[in-house]
């Protein structure tokens, strides 16, 4: 049997145990390749890509959101969004606010700085999702989409 596109390009002598193992592995590689390219586009902006998350959580809300809510929405989940969020807000492109009905509450709103730096982004990130992925169908797209949701919902 020859070897898979996977197995050559990591050396793998023997076929995988599962096929499992390999669209797994597969995807491990395949988003590291991705990601790549976008941690140095957000290096470029003093940015990670978990800022980035926030900054566009916060510009799609339209309105400061809890803490908690931005953690709950984010694509790659971390332990500690209070220590993001301080690094953000050092940066000026986000600040925090407190509720009058409940001052416990700490709201965090995206500043006119963090506007800013999501514009300079916004053409850059389209760019490169197409130049990554835009060699893909519209049908290889849609495809591709519901394998992952499914992929992330075992039983369904």
């Amino acid at each position: 049997m020859a070897a898979s596109p996977l197995q050559d390009e990591v050396k793998k002598r023997n076929p995988f145990d599962a096929p499992e193992q390999e669209v797994s592995l597969n995807l491990v590689k395949t988003t590291e390749q991705l990601q790549a390219e976008f941690a140095r586009l957000f290096k470029q902006h003093q940015i990670s890509g978990a800022q980035y998350n926030v900054l566009r959580i916060l510009r799609g809300a339209g309105t400061e959101l809890p803490c908690l809510e931005v953690a709950g929405r984010m694509i790659s989940h971390l332990p500690d969004i209070t220590r993001l969020v301080d690094r953000l807000e050092a940066g000026g492109l986000v600040e925090r606010c407190r509720t009058q009905e409940d001052r416990r509450l700490v709201l965090i709103k995206i500043t006119t700085q963090g506007m800013a730096v999501l514009a300079e982004l916004d053409a850059p990130v389209l760019e490169l999702h197409r130049k990554q992925l835009g060699h893909l169908t519209a049908e290889e797209m849609v495809e591709f989409n519901r394998l992952l949701v499914k992929a992330r919902r075992p039983g369904t």
